[in-house]
């Protein structure tokens, strides 16, 4: 049917771009978006020329391309559209990200507001409720070890000494160590000559009324006795109470020294070492005649910190460590490393500082009587220390009376130990926060007395610390085993074992 003249194209074509909305009609150009209406010719002929294509879509879409100069497309194929679909899924893809991105920023933002704010609540609340309880108070008498009551504070290791060791020795129980007479508390004279007269001269109210007494004073013996099989017995004691501070004060009259001599006065925790690490105090190899401290510990645990001007004493060397290669390093290195398996040092030497003075130890130290041995561990303060005076007339008056008033019965009787007022100690270690050294390397500790022979350490050196004898005997063993007299001198005798701990106070000490 022809399309009559009252009826202009553009309402046939507009019907029909309305009856088909699978198409769209998009233009080429600016102008023609500006002129959307043909003349009246043009619409005519364009009726005429759609009339002959008899309903076929593609030439009608052909032929108004042509007469009205656009593109029509299907919206499914259209370059355009598809295009703009990409370019919106872009943006959404974009603007997916952007609310991501800032929803991470806004809990990124939260978390450290609320860290800000529990640190400012912290700070608040120290100021507030003030410094954290710690112990770092004046110090205070915890167990007084001396008399009768001595070996109740141990239990006697019975058996072979350990792998470690490998002492020729044999620990016996308390029962057979009494038997034997290796083990006894003796009163004695006392004799006022020990510190100089000192203890004769009432120069504390405090003190004043210990000098009412009988005139006699308990000593703690404790030897070593043969066998027929060779060993010796002797005697191992292992404290009921553990430590992770303190102060350790011994007062020891005479030690076992000597050619074959081991003894020790040590910390640790055998079941968990050297996780938990070792403390040696008091040890004696020999004939070594210079007092040392020495610690083991895990790897992690080096003293290349301490600072200049803390101490007085020495570090022990290495030299001549053997390589896997079999070859041995000469380099001199000061045992500065507590790590018990470190290369460059001997199997577990530790870190050890010695007293610089000759005579602290051994044969020189019992001829001199005897004299004081201190180790103060204070991990909130951050260092170990130790101390040795000998002869006792060398003890400080603050150390002298704190030992003389450690067995009164009222605690305002007794004299606060200062260790300030003692002089610089021969051993230094820095400990704890901030240190090369961390705190943790020492835990639950027990305090261990024993007298080993030979062994791992004494007998290992035997032929050099004692030549003459290992020449005549051959080895360590054999020279023990002949039950000499020199073993007459393989004995302990303490007056007593004084322990004080920090009273615990509220102080910032540390927390810097």
């Amino acid at each position: 049917m022809e399309p009559s003249e009252a009826t202009p194209l553009t309402t046939s074509y507009r019907s029909y771009q309305s009856s088909n909305s699978e198409y769209s009609i998009s233009d080429g150009s600016e102008e023609d978006q500006n002129d959307d209406d043909l003349s009246y010719e043009e619409e005519n002929r364009l009726g005429n020329d759609l009339m002959k294509c008899n309903n076929n879509d593609e030439l009608e879409n052909v032929m108004l391309s042509k007469a009205l100069k656009v593109a029509i497309h299907s919206k499914s194929n259209t370059p355009q559209h598809t295009m703009s679909h990409l370019s919106i899924s872009r943006k959404e893809e974009v603007k997916k990200q952007r609310t991501i991105f800032s929803k991470m920023v806004t809990l990124i933002s939260i978390a450290l507001i609320g860290v800000l704010i529990i640190f400012v609540l912290v700070q608040v609340g120290q100021l507030v409720t003030g410094p954290p309880s710690q112990p770092v108070g004046p110090y205070k008498l915890v167990a007084v070890q001396d008399g009768e009551d001595f070996f109740n504070h141990y239990v006697f290791y019975n058996g072979e000494d350990s792998e470690g060791s490998k002492g020729y020795i044999n620990y016996v129980e308390k029962d057979v160590a009494f038997e034997l007479n290796i083990a006894n508390v003796t009163y004695e004279d006392k004799d006022p000559s020990v510190f100089g007269g000192h203890n004769d001269q009432i120069d504390d109210p405090k003190i004043a009324k210990k000098k009412k007494d009988d005139g006699k004073e308990p000593f703690v013996y404790m030897a070593t006795s043969p066998t027929k099989e060779g060993p010796r017995n002797s005697i191992r004691l292992e404290g009921l109470r553990r430590f992770n501070r303190g102060l350790f004060i011994l007062d020891v009259r005479h030690m076992p020294a000597g050619c074959a001599t081991w003894p020790a006065f040590w910390l640790t925790d055998e079941p968990n070492w050297p996780i938990n690490g070792e403390i040696d105090i008091l040890e004696g190899v020999n004939t070594q005649s210079k007092a040392k401290t020495a610690l083991h510990t895990t790897k992690g645990c080096d003293m290349n910190d301490v600072p200049l001007g803390v101490k007085t004493g020495d570090w022990d060397t290495a030299v001549g460590v053997p390589k896997q290669n079999g070859d041995l390093d000469m380099t001199v290195r000061e045992a500065r490393d507590c790590y018990a398996y470190d290369e460059h040092q001997w199997l577990n030497q530790g870190c050890v500082e010695t007293e610089a003075e000759d005579g602290t130890l051994g044969e020189p130290l019992n001829k001199k009587g005897g004299g004081v041995f201190v180790f103060e561990w204070d991990p909130i303060n951050r260092f170990m220390k130790s101390w040795v005076f000998s002869p006792h007339i060398k003890v400080p008056d603050n150390l002298r009376m704190a030992l003389e008033s450690a067995n009164e019965k009222e605690s305002t009787s007794k004299i606060v130990p200062d260790p300030r007022t003692w002089g610089l100690p021969y051993a230094y270690y820095p400990i704890g926060k901030g240190t090369s050294c961390s705190e943790e390397h020492f835990r639950n500790m027990h305090l261990i007395f024993n007298t080993a022979l030979c062994g791992t350490v004494a007998g290992n050196r035997f032929f050099m610390d004692c030549p003459l004898l290992n020449e005549k005997y051959g080895n360590c063993e054999d020279f023990v085993k002949s039950d000499p007299p020199e073993m007459d001198e393989v004995y302990w005798k303490i007056r007593g074992l004084y322990i004080y701990q920090r009273e615990w106070e509220r102080a910032w000490v540390g927390d810097e």
